[in-house]
């Protein structure tokens, strides 16, 4: 291992960087069934932090050693509204990140936002937001009962693919049957917890992931790319058992040789050597991507320097600390 004091210079680019507008937060709070993981939101000073997009975000990101953050919306984004409210809100929000990029360049990058509820917009909100300078987009794996890997999709994974938008698919609040099922029987916030960053949200990213390649979503695309936050969301852990679903699904690819061309994963702030070595063990150094999931997340630069210092070599820490980043996402460094 190289120590951090001996860890020659590099650029940091971190990609799953949350944001907030107040807005599309309030919209959502006043929904029919708002979405209770926005009480993580409100925890400690999370709400300050997410919708500062300026001096207070960047001198956090230069505490890290961060040089660029590409900015998300955080969850739910606009996925859980009718669909004319999600359209509106979706641009409104893509407008705004846009102009957080304009004021920083040299500091923020950031996905779009997409009316995921109204499938017939989604492509042309991907189209708009890339024309602005969105070098990608984030979404989830559910729109009320509609599901990601329905062919409703499909032209708008054609879209991403077309012009070459990677796909992040983020962990949400799993649904209420699979809550009531699973995730039921202690006090609130316990229930809360269980269902979102405890263990549910990993399950149903996962699990959204996992469809996607199912339904023969990159057989159908094969230059898509999809980035999974969280090491991949369980996936890289249980991928002998997952890939024994190929046959069965009539795919042309496999599970595993989906997940090792047309996936990424990042850190989410995990910053484990025994999921890295797993994780390297699985797939190869030029999939894995820094970010911290602030402000969910935030290690000190210090522990990322001691993270990093255990890649073998220099040239695989640069590829995870930004080169990867760079590009996959078209960031010039």
């Amino acid at each position: 291992m190289v120590s951090p004091q001996n860890r020659p210079a590099m650029p940091r680019i971190a990609v799953e960087e949350h944001w907030a507008m107040p807005e599309l937060t309030s919209a959502l709070r006043a929904a029919r069934h708002p979405d209770e993981s926005l009480l993580l939101n409100e925890t400690g000073d999370n709400e300050e932090r997410l919708t500062d997009l300026g001096a207070g975000r960047i001198a956090a990101m230069d505490a890290q050693g961060i040089d660029i953050a590409v900015l998300a919306l955080t969850p739910p984004g606009a996925q859980p509204l009718p669909p004319q409210e999600a359209v509106q809100l979706s641009r409104a929000a893509n407008d705004m990140a846009a102009a957080a990029v304009a004021r920083h360049p040299d500091r923020f990058r950031a996905l779009s936002t997409l009316p995921m509820s109204s499938p017939k917009d989604v492509a042309d909100e991907l189209a708009r937001a890339a024309g602005m300078g969105h070098v990608g987009t984030m979404v989830y794996g559910r729109s009320g009962d509609l599901f990601l890997d329905d062919l409703a999709y499909d032209d708008f994974f054609s879209a991403a693919s077309a012009l070459g938008q990677p796909v992040f698919l983020h962990p949400q609040l799993p649904s209420a049957a699979v809550r009531d099922a699973s995730y039921r029987g202690f006090d609130p916030m316990t229930d809360l917890a269980l269902a979102t960053f405890g263990w549910g949200w990993h399950m149903d990213a996962a699990t959204a992931a996992l469809r996607l390649i199912l339904r023969g979503t990159f057989d159908r695309h094969p230059g898509l790319q999809v980035v999974l936050g969280h090491w991949g969301e369980m996936l890289l852990f249980w991928l002998d058992r997952a890939d024994g679903l190929s046959r069965i699904a009539g795919l042309r690819r496999s599970v595993a040789e989906c997940i090792r061309a047309n996936f990424h994963f990042t850190a989410s702030g995990m910053l484990n050597p025994a999921l890295l070595r797993h994780a390297l063990a699985v797939t190869s150094a030029d999939r894995l991507l820094f970010s911290t999931d602030y402000p969910f997340q935030r290690p000190a630069g210090e522990e990322i320097d001691g993270f990093l210092a255990h890649f073998s070599s220099d040239a695989e820490r640069q590829r995870f600390s930004s080169a990867n980043a760079a590009s996959l996402y078209g960031i010039d460094r």
